[in-house]
């Protein structure tokens, strides 16, 4: 079973979010965190997220501010506001009594599951997807705009055929991430999980991931994945190893 559901963002406006409902018994809940501009709906935050709930762990995944069905102007998002919003997914899971023992973060949802790990009372574990290990890495998607938004405090970009406004502050809350503190202190079991020809975020940042932090941390190459997991089975592959690797620690 999906429940749509909705809770306020850090910002006030409302995030929706769509609950994977395991069928037998529970084992777990968790949050999944998308990537840059994906929303909640893309490929592999369904099918991860409903391969988990068939194993057991009940997933709540959301729309950053800004997209689809969530309220808010995405440009009034941020690295900073992903980070919050991770936060106050897992407090919204807390509060109606399924709090979440996982955090699954894709592309650059897993640096903000790494970012927002420490302030998630109760995590047990942390897992990155094909996730930067400096959130500044998305500024590539739109460094053509960067400046002028800079300049002018607004530009428009076009991306997947919608216009986003890529404003100022984003644009700097950007170039000012940093989560080199955030990775060394991470103490919670942590899963890096990376394909090794992923031409959007390269195989070096899954090192730098898992070198810079301490065990028990492991390290998954998914092979024959692109960044998106779009070949048919490869984002319910990464279900079944999230589910496998994460027994230990949830449940």
């Amino acid at each position: 079973m999906t429940e749509s559901v909705q809770f306020p963002s850090s910002t006030g406006p409302k995030l929706a979010g769509l609950i994977d409902h395991p069928e037998g018994d529970v084992r777990g809940w968790g949050v999944f965190v998308h990537g840059f501009t994906l929303g909640k709906d893309n490929p592999a935050a369904s099918r991860i997220c409903k391969q988990l709930a068939h194993e057991g762990i009940g997933m709540l995944r959301f729309d950053a501010l800004g997209l689809r069905g969530s309220g808010g102007d995405w440009g009034d998002g941020s690295f900073t506001v992903k980070v919050d919003d991770t936060v106050r997914a897992c407090q919204f899971m807390a509060e109606r009594g399924t709090p979440a023992d996982i955090l699954v973060g894709h592309s650059w949802g897993g640096a903000a599951v790494i970012a927002a790990a420490e302030r998630a009372a109760g995590l047990r574990a942390v897992v990155s997807i094909g996730a930067p290990a400096d959130p500044s890495h998305v500024e590539h998607h739109f460094d053509a705009l960067a400046d002028r938004a800079v300049a002018d405090g607004e530009a428009e970009w076009l991306v997947g055929g919608r216009a986003l406004t890529l404003k100022r502050d984003f644009v700097e809350d950007v170039r000012r991430a940093d989560i080199d503190d955030k990775i060394r202190a991470l103490s919670l079991p942590f899963l890096v999980m990376h394909s090794p020809t992923d031409n959007t975020v390269s195989i070096e940042n899954a090192s730098t991931l898992f070198w810079a932090t301490k065990h028990p941390r492991s390290f998954v190459a998914l092979e024959g994945s692109d960044h998106l997991l779009t070949a048919e089975g490869q984002a319910a592959r990464a279900g079944k190893i999230i589910s496998a690797w994460s027994d230990q620690y949830v449940g």
